[in-house]
């Protein structure tokens, strides 16, 4: 599953990287529904509980939502890039965090979380060299190269994670102890058979 789950968002990142300026449209209108909904949900959630200490907080947190929602949706451009400056920072603290937890840990996928971590501090820094000339495509490139690299990730551990099981299994098979066969018992196949001993001197 996790192999299939990542071919998907192999493919997702491919079509993105070819229709860039799409993909940042649709990423940005995406969250802003999502803002818009979770903030009305939010204040609904609010409202019907009036009475409770945490009212005013509820209702502060539902409203910033459903206004940043709404101007994602009116104005996909600008909020294209706000995104882009928070989608730079954030690859580069992720790719920093897969730097020092590789370092630290060193698992069975060493080199990739390195690879993946030099990738993601790399593409940090070019979306902040190219910000905010060119956010309509950066985001969506962005968000396509996360897209791909996650789905490369996914495909490399659930490969490995099959070639383990794989192992685990031979080796438990191994050290399965054979099963006695009776005295005066001839093994054919996996049934056992009865030989008559001769009789006389």
């Amino acid at each position: 599953m996790l192999v299939v789950l990542g071919v998907v968002l192999v493919g997702a990142a491919v079509f993105g990287l070819l229709y860039t300026a799409f993909a940042t449209l649709t990423s940005v209108l995406l969250f802003g529904w999502l803002l818009l909904i979770g903030g009305a949900a939010g204040l609904a959630h609010a409202v019907l509980a009036r009475n409770a200490n945490f009212f005013w907080l509820g209702a502060s947190v539902a409203a910033l939502n459903i206004a940043a929602g709404a101007v994602m949706i009116v104005r996909p451009d600008a909020a294209a890039e706000g995104l882009t400056l928070f989608a730079a920072l954030l690859f580069l603290s992720a790719g920093t965090f897969r730097l020092v937890g590789g370092l630290a840990v060193r698992g069975p996928q060493f080199g990739w979380t390195l690879l993946l971590g030099v990738l993601d501090v790399i593409i940090g820094l070019l979306a902040l060299a190219q910000w905010p000339s060119d956010s309509l495509y950066t985001l969506g490139l962005l968000f396509s190269l996360s897209l791909l690299f996650d789905g490369l990730g996914l495909v490399s551990i659930g490969v490995g994670a099959r070639r383990v099981i794989g192992m685990l299994g031979e080796a438990r098979r191994e050290t399965e102890p054979e099963e006695p066969v009776a005295d005066g018992a001839q093994v054919t196949g996996e049934t056992p058979v009865n030989v008559e001993k001769p009789s006389g001197p």
